[in-house]
């Protein structure tokens, strides 16, 4: 496979797993395409779960960034109500680790890129996001802003070499 086919691959296999399970878990969430775009390019975000990805020729990392709203808006959904968003609580970041490995998990199945390891997500939140809006050098990346619904932002960025 050449490499931006690699690259479409992704894009496409991610943004469709964002949609998919999303809609499994009764997450009402829609792609902005006007403003899917080259680069690192969000908005204020309250936390970002990180996975890193390495194996069939390609190595990167898929940062799924939420906004506050976004943030409540899937720990509530998630959790039937039971649980009360709160940032930087270990309950309500570990629904966020879930929602990453689901999607993760999802998408590098859809994407036959056939064997990739994958990290377990990293959580991140206050002032190191602003780490993960620097682009690495040599990585192509693409954001993919989804909208929640009734409100939130989730902003999916991918950074990927690929070989």
């Amino acid at each position: 496979m050449a490499n931006m086919d690699k690259l479409i691959a992704l894009v496409n296999s991610f943004a469709s797993a964002v949609l998919s399970v999303s809609h499994d878990l009764g997450i009402k969430v829609t792609l902005n395409k006007a403003k899917v775009s080259p680069g690192v390019k969000v908005p204020e975000i309250c936390t970002a779960a990180l996975i890193g990805v390495v194996g069939a020729g390609s190595q990167g990392t898929i940062t799924i960034m939420l906004d506050d709203d976004a943030f409540n808006n899937i720990i509530l959904t998630m959790s039937g109500g039971m649980i009360q968003p709160k940032l930087g609580e270990d309950v309500s970041m570990s629904v966020i680790g879930e929602l990453s490995n689901m999607i993760g998990g999802r998408a590098l199945v859809r994407s036959a890129l056939g064997t990739v390891d994958v990290t377990p997500p990293q959580l991140v939140l206050g002032e190191q996001i602003n780490d993960l809006k620097k682009e690495t050098p040599g990585m192509k990346s693409f954001t993919l802003p989804f909208v929640l619904q009734p409100s939130g932002g989730l902003y999916l960025v991918l950074s990927f070499k690929i070989d």
